[in-house]
């Protein structure tokens, strides 16, 4: 799909993806390798969000499985659609009399009955889970395995077969094997240590918080309403507040919904009344928003520091 590091870089920017060197070139070489690419990193760095715009990319289909505790294969993999199971039950309950009319023997009836239960449990009734959905997937696929730290280690053991075969197995139909491989990515928070097994099958790259000018690109692509120097001002508070001894820091996504905020009030300068009255776009506890007060009056009150006005 990609023909060299830099046209990664381009494809993914086309979408509205800043990627550094480090990102464009483990997608490029996860593409060329054939290998699942695991990004760890803090939440909101854009993990996902590279999932989406790699996908769309390389014009493939999107099929994300977010982890969870208590996640089973069964639910990441397939259920069976009881409701048209009970109404075929029904059918055959209503056709059982012309079904077994010309049957010799209990021997012969048990039989019929048994090629019926072929059809009871068949893919016309197996309603499949992003997993198989993506490895029965005719089309190329990107599937994103998202939060896998999240999951049980049992699950992360069972993705160990998945990832390295690219097949399943559903007891009631056989193997199914991969149409195509998927391209694969999954995430982690870091909220547990995943095993080395899993790590090993996999292209590694930490995403962490962008710099300064990293994330003022991101904010000017994506919030382009946003004046350059209120751009600038507003990344460089959040930098500020990453400094702090915060219980959860601001995300990239945080700063982006911030500089929407800024852009609906028709602000035209981060005063300290916008940046009082805006904090809980960018902090979600009590604790966090008065050190951040704290913050701002040092920096806007009594000279010393930076004035954001």
């Amino acid at each position: 799909m990609f023909e060299s590091v830099n046209h990664v870089r381009q494809a993914l920017a086309e979408q509205k993806y800043i990627a550094s060197d480090e990102i464009a070139t483990v997608v490029y070489l996860a593409e060329k390798l054939g290998k699942p690419l695991l990004a760890e990193g803090p939440a909101g760095v854009g993990k996902t969000e590279l999932s989406k715009a790699w996908a769309a990319a390389t014009c493939r289909e999107f099929v994300r499985l977010q982890c969870y505790e208590g996640l089973d294969e069964s639910k990441a993999l397939y259920e069976w659609e009881y409701a048209k199971q009970m109404l075929y039950t029904q059918l055959l309950r209503d056709k059982l009399s012309t079904l077994l009319a010309d049957t010799q023997s209990l021997g012969d009836a048990a039989d019929r009955l048994a090629n019926e239960e072929d059809v009871f449990f068949s893919e016309r009734f197996l309603l499949p889970r992003p997993l198989l959905r993506a490895i029965n997937n005719e089309q190329p696929t990107v599937l994103l395995i998202d939060e896998i730290d999240r999951a049980d280690a049992e699950f992360e053991a069972f993705l160990l077969e998945v990832l390295s075969d690219f097949q399943v197995t559903v007891p009631e139909i056989g193997t199914i094997k991969a149409k195509q491989h998927p391209a694969v990515l999954l995430t982690s928070n870091n909220t547990r240590e995943l095993s080395e097994a899993l790590k090993r099958r996999c292209l590694y790259i930490y995403i962490d918080y962008p710099n300064v000018e990293e994330e003022l690109r991101i904010v000017q692509l994506k919030v382009p309403q946003l004046s350059p120097q209120l751009a600038r001002q507003a990344v460089e508070m959040v930098q500020s507040l990453r400094q702090l001894d915060l219980k959860k820091n601001p995300s990239v996504s945080e700063t982006l919904d911030w500089a929407r905020a800024l852009v609906t009030l028709n602000a035209r300068a981060l005063d300290p009344e916008t940046l009082e009255n805006t904090l809980t776009v960018l902090l979600k506890y009590e604790s966090d928003v008065t050190r951040a007060r704290q913050l701002i009056r040092r920096q806007g009150g009594n000279g010393h520091g930076r004035t954001y006005r």
